[in-house]
């Protein structure tokens, strides 16, 4: 699972406003490079700096590698460079060759600092991936982003960032992608639930869109139904963007859940989803009996990954 904590508010480029934030932290811990030698502050200085932390498996990252390496083609010329923090998050993406492979087959061109003891994480104090650092030519920290979106203003960032620099030539123009695989997210589709579901059978109501790990919501008024046959009826979800909570409901056999509420939900149902983990919804008191549970999402942007039962 993603590690994902709230998101600053977002600053926009063209207003100039891009505070100063910190001073760009050392890639000395790092524990190995691809693409490059280790970089050192000296061979920075000069450059606007966009640091990504990634770990190849992150599908949330997966989805905005396109646009890094549409920066890196575009800007790297200008005086941008772009530099990928791989931090695993499962042991064997500790195993150096396996990086390196992910590395190739992503196309990866721009440099790469290995990160498995977690030092370079630490010393920006990062806590998620994907996340994204801006750093201005003198090495301060102007502007971040944590999660998938928010491309064009990130790219405003880095033109902001060049021309402060004196860097000319770059144009306004933003890049256009080329994603392939898992890196093309799914298009949005309306579902209707069905009147009558099987035994362990789901179905989606409303407006969302579904990708190889989790449905996304775009529409306030989206549901989710199951018939399921357990004490415990758990949901693994959260808001799709981070620091944007989704208020829901959840109902019974059509009632508000009462003394069969989880520890998530309260009598009524109600409930909100603040980050992505696990939630019990329901955890019945009474016999366990084949049961109809439906979730109603007042907010866009809900993402639901899969139901767990105890």
């Amino acid at each position: 699972m993603n590690a994902y904590w709230p998101a600053p508010v977002g600053l926009h480029a063209a207003s100039g406003s891009l505070p100063v934030e910190g001073e760009l932290p050392s890639f000395g811990g790092a524990t190995g490079w691809l693409n490059s030698p280790p970089l050192t502050p000296a061979d920075l200085r000069g450059n606007v700096v966009l640091v990504s932390f990634w770990t190849y498996t992150c599908i949330n990252w997966l989805r905005q590698l396109p646009y890094l390496r549409a920066w890196h083609g575009k800007y790297s010329g200008h005086g941008l460079v772009v530099v990928g923090v791989h931090t695993p998050e499962f042991s064997f993406e500790h195993n150096a060759d396996n990086v390196r492979q992910a590395t190739a087959d992503m196309r990866i061109a721009y440099p790469v600092a290995t990160d498995n003891n977690y030092a370079v994480w630490s010393a920006f104090g990062n806590h998620y991936w994907p996340a994204l650092y801006f750093a201005d030519a003198e090495e301060h920290i102007r502007h971040h982003h944590f999660g998938e979106g928010e491309y064009a203003q990130s790219e405003m960032v880095i033109q902001q960032l060049l021309a402060e620099a004196g860097s000319s030539g770059a144009g306004t123009d933003m890049v256009s992608v080329d994603p392939r695989g898992l890196e093309v997210p799914g298009t949005p589709h309306g579902y209707s639930a069905a009147e009558r579901l099987g035994l362990n059978q789901w179905a989606l109501s409303g407006d969302w869109t579904m990708e190889a790990e989790a449905a996304t919501l775009n529409a306030a008024g989206g549901r989710i139904v199951c018939r399921f046959h357990a004490r415990d009826l758990n949901l693994v979800m959260g808001p799709s963007t981070p620091g944007t909570p989704a208020r829901f409901r959840v109902l019974l056999d059509g009632q508000p859940p009462g003394t069969a509420h989880g520890t998530d939900t309260d009598d009524d149902g109600h409930g909100t989803a603040t980050q992505q983990r696990v939630y019990q919804l329901i955890r019945q008191p009474g016999p366990i009996t084949d049961r109809t549970f439906e979730i109603t999402f007042s907010d866009p942007g809900a993402q639901a990954y899969c139901f767990t039962f105890g």
